[in-house]
């Protein structure tokens, strides 16, 4: 993935932010996600996606979610933006359950970091399932179709090989 430094030659990393929510006005709440990211430390938010609805990938019964991927440029390390992600879902009411890939007020993912490659306990990069979340790769493709993505390749091979399964672009 080439870098595009939003500050001359200051090492800025071009990052990609996945933001969900499918509870309390989810239109709202990822919107309030946008704003956020636009205030953290160190960090320019370079575009962000459209809105997309999509089904569901957790427990039945849920409502749709509304999903939407933002650019960034950064100087915060990795660890320090996931904790910063982690601190705007907390602020805005994201309660962690037992549930997995339960309902959420707002969801913030790293999803790519430069071209790093980080695996770890905490924090992984690029996202696990990445390649296989409609919701994820198609805003992606919108703000950033040449993007090659570590380990996986082109986006534009990865969208090939993802339906768009209810995936629906609503602004």
């Amino acid at each position: 993935m080439a870098e595009a430094p939003l500050w001359r030659g200051d090492g800025s990393v071009r990052c990609y932010v996945g933001l969900g929510s499918n509870l309390d006005d989810p239109i709202l709440q990822v919107r309030r996600g946008l704003t956020a990211l636009a205030a953290l430390p160190d960090t320019m938010v370079v575009q962000p996606s459209s809105l997309y609805r999509s089904p569901p990938m957790g427990p039945p019964g849920q409502p749709d979610y509304v999903n939407a991927v933002c650019a960034l440029a950064t100087r915060l390390p990795a660890p320090r933006l996931l904790a910063h992600l982690q601190g705007i879902e907390d602020r805005h009411g994201r309660v962690r359950g037992p549930v997995r890939w339960g309902p959420r007020i707002l969801d913030l993912d790293l999803l790519l970091y430069g071209d790093a490659e980080l695996p770890g306990p905490d924090l992984t990069v690029p996202h696990p399932g990445l390649a296989e979340r409609a919701f994820v790769l198609y805003p992606l493709l919108e703000i950033a179709p040449d993007l090659e993505v570590p380990i996986l390749g082109p986006i534009a091979s990865l969208i090939r090989n993802c339906p768009i399964a209810g995936l629906e672009k609503i602004g």
